[in-house]
């Protein structure tokens, strides 16, 4: 009994987490309900701020793209639980947006700031980027996502350790390719008011993803060779009715290596 608990609480765990990042990310990016936030207030000088910055943005994404390959994985099985493997990603994954968000270093400096209808427009796609982000999250599996249906919430599904065994191409995915990333740029970028930290975090953010792109195009063409060629074809990566020659991105993840 005791090792059934183990797995299901340490999940819940990393699924509260997981929400509660989420929802300090949304405050935090949107300048709200926060002390602290990507715009300020100022704590040290603007070089200091840069680097602090930087090196935790750094910091993510080494986490974030070298536990989502398969080496790593695989050294990662052979010391904790099967069923706890996606948990741990999901853990190491809330500690470094934590770290990213509380330690984060704010300059004064604004690029624009807009008002009125314009700024209404703004926080309007913002609104809809998250509401993308969090509905792409439940296109494939939010279960297997976040890793509570591997440590027993749920009936386990006939997916592969490595990711999924049939191209999905439905429902948001027949819009875009990766409705995730597509819902989260448009987060990052849709703001009344862009300071320069915030830009910052949007281009480094959309650059990261812009990389994690390719590099899962790769498996993805690996695993499902002609038949992901043909989805490309005639799925846009990220903008819906945008395809700009050879596509670049992804198919309906498992979610395997996004947390």
């Amino acid at each position: 009994m005791t090792r059934r608990i183990v797995p299901l609480a340490v999940s819940a765990a990393a699924w509260c987490g997981f929400v509660a990042i989420t929802a300090w990310t949304m405050a935090f990016l949107a300048g709200a309900l926060l002390p602290r936030t990507v715009d300020g207030p100022a704590r040290t000088s603007t070089g200091w701020a840069v680097a602090v910055d930087l090196a935790l943005l750094l910091l993510f994404a080494l986490q974030h793209s070298v536990m989502a390959r398969r080496p790593a994985k695989a050294w990662l099985r052979r010391r904790v639980p099967a069923e706890l493997e996606r948990t741990t990603y999901v853990l190491a994954t809330d500690v470094c947006l934590a770290l990213l968000l509380a330690l984060w270093q704010p300059w004064d400096q604004v690029v624009w700031h807009v008002e009125g209808l314009a700024a209404y427009a703004l926080w309007s796609l913002c609104a809809a980027g998250w509401a993308l982000a969090i509905a792409a999250t439940f296109a494939v599996d939010h279960l297997e996502l976040i890793g509570l249906r591997q440590a027993g919430w749920g009936a386990r599904t006939t997916l592969s350790d490595d990711g999924p065994t049939a191209l999905q191409v439905g429902g948001l995915h027949a819009i875009v390719r990766h409705p995730l990333m597509t819902g989260m740029v448009l987060a990052f970028w849709a703001t009344p008011r862009m300071s320069a930290p915030h830009l910052l975090f949007a281009v480094a953010a959309t650059g990261y993803i812009a990389v994690g792109i390719t590099f899962e195009e790769r498996d993805l063409r690996r695993t499902f060779g002609a038949d992901y060629d043909a989805y490309a074809a005639r799925v846009p990566a990220l903008v819906p009715g945008l395809r700009l020659g050879r596509a670049a991105h992804v198919v309906a993840p498992s979610g395997r290596d996004r947390a």
